[in-house]
């Protein structure tokens, strides 16, 4: 999973085949993926799964910490922070932020990342807890802020891994740093004025 992730994330999800994969992690049997998940995507799946359920304990930590807010920050914070604390416990190089972006790219694939994600208690839970505190803004409008911040967390992940990998400048001073800017620009995103259409 390990040798998929990385090819994965370092050349795209249809350039990486079975073959390539088997060789990376070091096993003379090209048939190991389908062996052991079935598919490139039963691969794909557990890949996203085991990061899944990482990324939920610490989501229940930070959820446990804020039930009771009624703070929209709190709430964004428990959005944010567990994909950015994750990432800082992979260490570096870590492939998952990339990896998460090309499975988002993919029309089909794409279908199973957020199945993965959506599967999580934690997450359900931070986003009801999150939409209770955005009732001012159409429910349409929160549906589509929501897709945006996904893609801005995960974009803005994807880069700061990349960055650490390839010994480049980041932005950021660390994983905390990155969280902080995210969890700004997503509750300014929430909050922001609603254009009246005519």
């Amino acid at each position: 999973m390990t040798a998929a992730e990385r090819l994965f994330a370092e050349q795209g999800l249809v350039a990486v085949s079975n073959r390539q994969i088997s060789d990376a992690a070091g096993l003379g049997n090209n048939t190991a993926v389908s062996y052991h998940f079935g598919s490139k995507s039963g691969l794909v799946r557990a890949i996203m799964r085991d990061h899944a359920e990482a990324t939920e304990r610490i989501r229940e930590r930070h959820l446990t910490r804020c039930a009771s807010s009624t703070d929209i920050r709190d709430w964004v914070g428990c959005l944010v922070r567990p994909s950015c604390e994750h990432l800082a416990e992979l260490g570096v190089p870590s492939w998952h932020g990339r990896f998460a972006v090309q499975a988002m790219a993919d029309p089909v694939l794409r279908a199973i990342a957020i199945d993965e994600a959506l599967e999580r208690p934690s997450l359900r839970k931070t986003l009801e807890g999150l939409a209770a505190r955005i009732t001012a803004v159409p429910l349409q409008v929160r549906a589509e802020r929501a897709d945006m911040a996904r893609h801005l967390i995960l974009q803005t992940c994807a880069e700061r891994e990349r960055a650490l990998a390839d010994g480049s400048a980041t932005r950021h001073t660390s994983w905390t740093h990155t969280a902080d800017t995210l969890a700004d620009a997503v509750v300014g995103l929430f909050l922001a004025p609603v254009t009246v259409r005519r």
